[in-house]
């Protein structure tokens, strides 16, 4: 394969994962925060006794999760992940946090090494 092949093909590559790695980013920047304001219905649930706003945002949370669980198994599966990267991504929209800290790393990544 000559240089201008390889430069071809990363470069296809990377124009294929951009899409798919900017809707993760967003994902995961929405999750960061979804998590966050999960945080804050907890407390007052359970520091106020106040079920009311959990039991109204606990559910769109779990909306805004899945939404991050599918558009980073989208980008896992385009981007060529190992089973143990994407696991660790998908735990990551777990821990309030970690998403912001994944969302960087991911990017990096995949701008760095469209295949890893």
């Amino acid at each position: 394969m000559t240089t201008s092949e390889q430069y071809d093909t990363a470069a296809t590559r990377e124009g294929t994962l951009r899409a798919p790695l900017r809707r993760f980013r967003a994902a995961a920047v929405v999750t960061g925060f979804g998590l966050l304001g999960l945080l804050v219905v907890m407390v007052i649930r359970y520091g106020f006794g106040n079920p009311t706003p959990s039991a109204i945002y606990s559910p769109i949370h779990g909306a805004i999760y899945m939404v991050y669980l599918a558009l980073a198994v989208d980008l896992a599966i385009k981007a060529r992940w190992t089973l143990w990267a994407t696991v660790a991504v998908l735990l990551a929209g777990c821990v309030p946090f970690v998403s912001f800290l994944a969302e960087r790393k991911v990017t990096h990544r995949v701008q760095a090494h469209p295949a890893y």
